[in-house]
């Protein structure tokens, strides 16, 4: 039997027909559903020969496959001589220029529609009806004509077969793509330990679907034993598309360098890197409109083009689509979205799988679609996802838009007006509370408002006039958009927070437990793969990343014991009220520390405010070596250059001064000899404040330790991650240092990996003397005396 390929009545004429220029849309969720409603009273409102949302399919045969159109005509008036089918168009331009315009694309689904119609019931014509309709008023105009199913015929023909020859391309790549996976082989002579374990559990999680979270060390390959039974899935039908979700930079690079190995064993891949529209935009600080961006005037005429040309390709990273996109004069963002569907894998970012305000609505607005989430460094998705289930507020931008207005936009700046007026009591309330109170219930007053506020906006960016002030406008719509569709999530695990500020008043919807947001997103995939070398304890993640039944794997270090050298200093305080006594303590444990052996070291605290406290004591101490200092706001530049420093040591030491959490405590290789050791300061905790409360109160209202959630489980992660930049090779040696009172307790040393073997120093003499120890034993044997097996 051919295979059978499907597709929307709207995909279709959208691929085929669309032309012009791109321009963004100005639709919020409010809008989204009165559209919805007058479309069902328009309906509502026919006489009783008119009948509603008619199902429609119709199946065309090609050279290689078949070809199945559907979709939902909105309704058909069946009492005249010839049937009269109509599509339905909601809108906020005036009528007349609708029905003036002749827009493609609609009268294209209505006439695909008219003869899906008279195919399926033997009509020799069909009377088609576009309807427009006001969204605001509720006023509609109509439009009519008459069609033989011949013309219709015709049309459909060739709307079809435009498709189908793409969708014989289409199939031709994947039975190319296919052979290749078939013959496959791994890119290496041999697995690294634990690396043939957790293929076999992601081929087997991929096959079976649900959820699995694997916990493997740093160094085992994780990313090449994720994608190569991920790929090999492809071809054995266990899904249709794979999703590398990734929180950072490295981890796309780290995806694209693992393809690249497996097709230099043969693999036939299309790869798509989703990047972020402002890290790809070719005329920076232009609108996204015509009038203002090349790129965007006259986008869709030339993206058929564009698609052709890198269709040609496979490797579709950051930078081929820019060259394509330039080359095109065409979008890039746009170009990646449109690359995305026929893409086997796309590497993005979490939010493009997860952000209701982001998510891509192409693949996931049903459930259980064929589609396979790796989701990588998966320990990050946990607070990431509080986030991407949260919105905010302030109230300074939206009093600075309204004063830009002056005399202009009336009903926008009463709006704006309105909602300075709702926020004022809150801001008092805020602060005679100190500065910052929550509410367990949705901020009614204000969601109107802001209701109103988008409404008004909605219409006035649609005109697309250029003002001095409509990028603020913009801004603050998209602000309210996000707002309002996260306040449609609001429950039991949702707090509402308000915070004041001199001048000014933070509102945020805080999503305390993203657990059933994750679970519900979770749906859209029918497989997904939670890797990482930090997701203890499991039952943390397991229970934040959506609940429910999930298998779990957890594959033990391979690398010898003896190769890293965890030491303790748990007599020295550094909690906020000690932290200026101690700092000088601090300073001369870790200079000691550094002058164990030469070398690059690493050194990390939980806030910039500490790391500054602490290098003014260790400067004072006049070490012997280079110091880098990571300073916040740190570009992508800046940041290589800072890891650039880190090269195998030329007989002096250098010091790298960082934050836990931040740009260099996690997710950077740097092997063998570019880092010594690392010095953790702290046991990472989040500061405390009224989030982190709501947390800790949420979850022991559950019977669960709330302070191990919303403290000491996320502080012991940043922890981990910091430590996990020594050893990242079988080769490697170096040494780690843990600087807290609070690592003797018990609750804190069972969350370290029991293969640390940590050991209590008392102070900087018999600091300097255990690294003298470990440095001086040979690999094979423990640095305490005797042979220690690998």
């Amino acid at each position: 039997m051919r295979p059978e390929i499907a597709v929307g009545v709207r995909e279709l004429v959208e691929f085929v027909l669309r032309r012009g220029d791109l321009r963004a849309e100005f639709t919020g969720a409010a809008a989204a559903a009165e559209a919805v409603r007058l479309h069902q009273r328009i309906q509502a409102s026919r006489p009783p020969d008119y009948l509603p949302e008619v199902a429609l399919a119709r199946t065309v045969e090609g050279e290689g496959l078949r070809l199945r159109v559907s979709g939902r005509l909105d309704g058909v008036f069946t009492g005249g001589l010839f049937p009269r089918v109509e599509e339905i168009k909601t809108t906020r331009r005036p009528l007349r220029e609708c029905l003036r315009e002749e827009n493609p694309l609609h009268w294209g689904q209505a006439r695909i529609y008219a003869f899906l119609y008279a195919a399926a019931h033997g009509h020799a014509a069909v009377e088609v009806q576009l309807t427009y309709a006001r969204t605001d008023s509720g006023a509609t105009r109509s439009v009519r004509r008459l069609y033989d199913v011949e013309e219709l015929a015709a049309f459909f023909d060739e709307v079809v077969g435009r498709y189908l020859r793409w969708a014989e391309a289409l199939r031709a790549w994947a039975a190319v793509r296919d052979a290749s996976i078939r013959e496959l082989a791994f890119p290496f002579f041999s697995f690294r330990p634990g690396q043939r374990e957790m293929i076999g559990a992601v081929r087997e999680a991929l096959r079976r679907g649900g959820r699995i979270f694997i916990q493997a060390p740093t160094g085992i390959g994780k990313t090449l034993a994720v994608l190569y039974p991920a790929v090999r899935a492809l071809a054995e039908r266990s899904c249709e598309k794979i999703f590398y979700l990734t929180a950072r930079t490295t981890g796309r690079l780290a995806a694209e360098s693992a393809l690249a190995a497996l097709r230099g064993r043969g693999l036939r891949l299309k790869h798509l890197a989703l990047t972020a529209r402002e890290k790809v935009c070719l005329q920076p600080g232009a609108a996204c409109t015509p009038e203002e961006c090349g790129f965007a005037a006259g986008h869709f005429d030339r993206l058929p083009a564009a698609r052709e040309a890198l269709f040609r390709e496979e490797a579709w990273t950051r930078e081929a689509v820019a060259e394509a996109a330039r080359a095109q004069r065409v979008c890039p963002f746009e170009l990646s979205l449109d690359l995305a569907r026929w893409a086997d894998l796309v590497a993005c970012d979490y939010n493009y799988a997860f952000d209701p305000r982001a998510f891509l609505r192409r693949f996931f607005l049903e459930e259980g679609g064929p589609w396979a989430f790796l989701v990588d460094e998966a320990h990050n998705l946990a607070e990431r996802s509080r986030e991407m289930f949260s919105a905010e507020l302030r109230r300074s931008p939206l009093r600075e838009l309204g004063l830009r207005l002056g005399g202009d936009l009336p009903a926008i700046r009463r709006r704006l007006e309105d909602l300075d007026a709702c926020l004022a009591p809150a801001a008092r309330r805020a602060r005679a509370a100190g500065g910052a109170v929550a509410d367990p219930h949705p901020p009614a007053e204000l969601l109107a408002h802001l209701g109103g506020l988008a409404s008004a906006a909605e219409g006035w960016l649609e005109k697309n006039r250029r003002t001095p002030y409509r990028r603020e406008l913009e801004e603050r719509y998209f602000e309210a958009a996000a707002f309002l569709r996260i306040a449609e999530r609001f429950d039991e695990a949702y707090a509402t927070c308000w915070e004041a500020a001199p001048r000014d008043l933070l509102v945020k919807l805080f999503c305390v437990d993203p657990a059933r947001p994750m679970a519900e997103a979770l749906r859209r995939c029918r497989a997904a793969v939670f890797f990482s070398a930090t997701l203890s304890p499991p039952d943390y993640f397991r229970s934040l990343l959506g609940g429910g039944p999930a298998e779990s794997l957890t594959l033990p270090s391979p690398f010898p014991e003896r190769h890293f050298g965890v030491f303790v200093a748990d007599t020295v305080s550094t909690v906020y009220r000690d932290r200026a006594r101690t700092c000088g303590e601090v300073a001369r444990m870790l200079r000691r520390f550094v002058e164990g052996r030469r070398g690059n070291y690493l050194l990390f605290f939980p806030s910039y405010e500490y790391l500054r406290l602490v290098l003014a004591a260790f400067r004072r101490e006049g070490p012997r070596a280079d110091l880098l200092v990571q300073e916040p706001g740190m570009g992508e530049a800046e940041r290589e250059a800072f890891l650039a420093r880190f090269e195998a040591p030329g007989g002096g030491t250098l010091v790298g001064f960082a934050v836990m959490g931040g740009a260099f405590g996690e997710g950077i290789d740097l092997a063998g000899a570019r880092l010594s050791g690392a010095a953790v300061v702290g046991v990472g905790l989040p500061a405390v404040g009224l989030e982190r409360e709501l947390i800790r109160a949420h979850f022991a209202a559950r019977g669960e330790s709330g302070y191990d959630y919303a403290y000491r489980f996320p502080g012991i992660q940043r922890v981990l991650q910091a430590a996990g930049r020594v050893i990242r090779s079988e080769d490697d040696r170096g040494v780690l240092l843990l600087l807290d009172r609070r690592y003797a307790e018990e609750k804190t040393r069972r969350l370290l990996p029991p293969a640390w073997k940590p050991r209590p120093v008392r102070g900087e003499r018999e600091l300097a003397e255990e690294l003298a120890r470990f440095w001086d034993a040979p690999p094979g044997r423990d640095p305490r005396g005797g042979p220690l097996a690998n």
